[in-house]
């Protein structure tokens, strides 16, 4: 949608009489039916400065101007486009960045990323790097611009910034390379980047190619992802992932606007539901598809960005990956295909201020066929909602047919669904009565020293970067602005959680082994080996397991709400707790496909959990005496 769009001149001459904000506000009352606070009016100021630009009889007047125009399928809106015809005659659009910093930021160590005081100190996106993103969302899913060869030229202007060595830095070049920004003293060079791709006007010919343009993955992209993914043995399937990739694509070509589909795919860790949804991500994008692959935790779709591209920097896949709470206002049927991984973590409503109405009636309304993998084990927060019972709920309600599907445990190499059942049995999640692993070729280890712990981490580590130390959230991130600082404290043992600089990526990035994570920044994600630091929100008295949300640190908010349920229903409140403490454990001591090693703060624990793997097992398990702590070890 196009807020504002006119000729240069029509747009020179609506500035002049002081209309433009009237004409602007009254297409947004027309189009949303809402009014805009005084902050967006204040952002409009800007468009005098372009009007200033804009004054050089060499752009033609018939150019083409738009103003606020909002990327079909998403939620991300282009300031200010000029479009016309370059000087061999093909159309020509540049996308400006407009901002009215002064000054206020600063570079940080993370790519693309500058923080800015008048945002509480908090990150922002580089104006050079939100304008090239926005350039890559035309070229990979409009296809009038992929049809029609249409060019696009980003930049950035920062009319009231003077030039300094913040925006302009060398840390951020290759972004500066892709689109110039231009600062305060720079008008004169930014009319010369403007003459260089308009020599000819249009009359907004390519202005309404590009908002009437089919939202649609460019072959380009699907060609890229295709070519990522066959060189990635990671992503190849096995087994009955094979039977669920299959089904999901028949169902995706049956499914249409008045045909809607469901598939719900249940499965417990390493079954290699991540895999199958890449895997049906690229190949839906290769038979022209729109899909979309959706989580709420950004770890997954961050991590598997980096794993499909080899870089730590932003990319153009990472347009195909979304958050389940930016679906709220989406169009119905926008997508032909909503491939949700994590499901079981959805929320009733989203974003920081409750938007919309629930995530998975968003999700089935936006979407001719959506796909929910999930396993309702895994729900660590008090606002996990994502079951089958509520996902069919939504899909009868929304007249979808709804099919059921489960991946049974592979755990990849090693292990077993004997090994998820002992963890049951011995977290009292559940009676399965596996109360040994004997014949399981998993290796579990408990250790009276968390130092011993981490080291044997990092000596896995050392052969392909896939082993991490987590511990349950019972230490303050007092580290997050910090990173000098230690969180974790045990003994002579001292660690920091994962860096904030690493963002969601933690858990694939070089020498963050040192660091400790938490549930939140490795769910949904595996590794060879797990360390795992249990805290005392988890203890063993006289052989019963209980749990303490009191001892959870302040800075985790998986328990939010429970204080106040506590005081209305304490039985209510502790059940709920003690769900969401267990599942956390579960999940964190199930990312290891091929070991855990686990240590405890409470002492009865850690004998507790030594004497599970002795049960009926003595001839499976040898004690390795450590000068510094003790192992229980299966045998191969």
């Amino acid at each position: 949608m196009i807020t504002y769009s006119s000729t240069k001149q029509g747009f020179l001459d609506d500035v002049l009489n002081n209309v433009y904000k009237d004409k602007i506000l009254s297409s947004l009352v027309r189009e949303t039916g809402h009014s805009v606070g005084f902050k967006e009016k204040r952002s409009w100021d800007s468009l005098r400065f372009m009007s200033e630009i804009m004054h050089d009889v060499n752009i033609p007047n018939n150019a083409g101007v738009a103003v606020e125009y909002k990327i079909n399928g998403t939620s991300n809106r282009i300031d200010f486009i000029i479009t016309g015809l370059d000087e061999n005659k093909k159309g020509s659009a540049i996308i400006i960045e407009l901002k009215q910093w002064s000054e206020g930021v600063s570079t940080t160590e993370m790519d693309g990323i500058l923080k800015a005081s008048f945002y509480n100190n908090s990150e922002v996106l580089h104006p050079s790097y939100q304008a090239w993103s926005y350039k890559t969302l035309l070229e990979d899913y409009n296809e009038s611009v992929e049809t029609n060869h249409i060019g696009l030229q980003p930049c950035a202007y920062l009319h009231n910034y003077s030039p300094d060595n913040i925006i302009v830095n060398d840390f951020y070049k290759e972004h500066l390379k892709k689109a110039p920004a231009f600062l305060k003293n720079d008008a004169t060079k930014l009319q010369d980047f403007i003459k260089k791709y308009v020599k000819y006007g249009d009359d907004r010919e390519i202005l309404y190619l590009i908002e009437n343009g089919k939202i649609r993955p460019s072959k380009h992209l699907a060609d890229s992802l295709t070519s990522m993914l066959s060189n990635n043995q990671e992503f190849v399937l096995i087994d009955n992932q094979k039977i669920v990739y299959e089904t999901a694509l028949k169902l995706s070509e049956e499914s249409g606007s008045v045909s809607k589909n469901v598939l719900i795919v249940e499965g417990g860790p390493g079954t290699g539901k991540s895999v199958v949804a890449i895997n049906l991500l690229s190949e839906l994008i290769n038979r022209g598809k729109n899909p979309r692959y959706v989580t709420r935790n950004s770890a997954p779709r961050e991590v598997f960005q980096i794993k499909l591209t080899g870089k730590f920097t932003k990319t153009r896949i990472a347009n195909l990956f979304s958050s389940s709470g930016s679906f709220y206002n989406t169009s119905e049927n926008t997508f032909d295909t909503l491939i949700v991984d994590e499901a079981h973590r959805l929320t009733e409503k989203s974003g920081l201020f409750s938007k919309g109405f629930h995530q998975v009636k968003e999700l089935i309304n936006a979407s001719k066929f959506t796909i929910f993998f999930l396993d309702e084990d895994q729900q660590v927060t008090t606002k996990d909602i994502g079951t089958s019972d509520v996902i069919s709920y939504w899909g009868n309600k929304l007249n979808t047919k709804i099919y059921k599907l489960k991946l049974e445990s592979q755990f990849r190499c090693n292990g077993s669904d004997g090994y998820l059942a002992w963890l049951d049995e011995i977290l009292q999640i559940r009676d399965t009565a596996n109360d040994t692993l004997k014949g399981i070729n998993y290796d579990f280890r408990v250790y009276d020293n968390p130092s011993v712990v981490h080291g044997l981490i990092i000596e896995h580590n050392k052969i392909n970067n896939k082993s991490r130390m987590v511990a349950g959230y019972c230490w303050e991130w007092i580290s997050k602005n910090k990173p000098e600082i230690k969180d974790i404290t045990i003994g002579n043992y001292s660690a920091t959680w994962n860096l904030s600089s690493h963002g969601q990526s933690w858990i694939v990035r070089e020498n963050s082994v040192d660091q400790v994570g938490c549930i939140h920044t490795c769910q949904g994600l595996e590794l060879d080996y797990v360390g795992v630091i249990i805290g005392p929100d988890l203890v063993i008295r006289n052989g019963k397991v209980i749990t303490d949300s009191t001892k959870r640190a302040s800075t985790d908010k998986s328990l939010k709400g429970i204080k106040a349920l506590m005081k209305i229903s304490p039985d209510e409140a502790k059940k709920i707790s003690d769900k969401i403490i267990k599942n956390t454990y579960r999940t964190l001591m199930t990312r290891g496909m091929k070991g855990c090693y686990i240590y405890s703060t409470d002492p009865e624990t850690q004998e507790y959990f030594k004497n599970k793997l002795l049960i009926n097992s003595t001839d499976n398990f040898t004690y390795n005496n450590i000068s510094d702590g003790t192992s229980l070890n299966i045998d191969k």
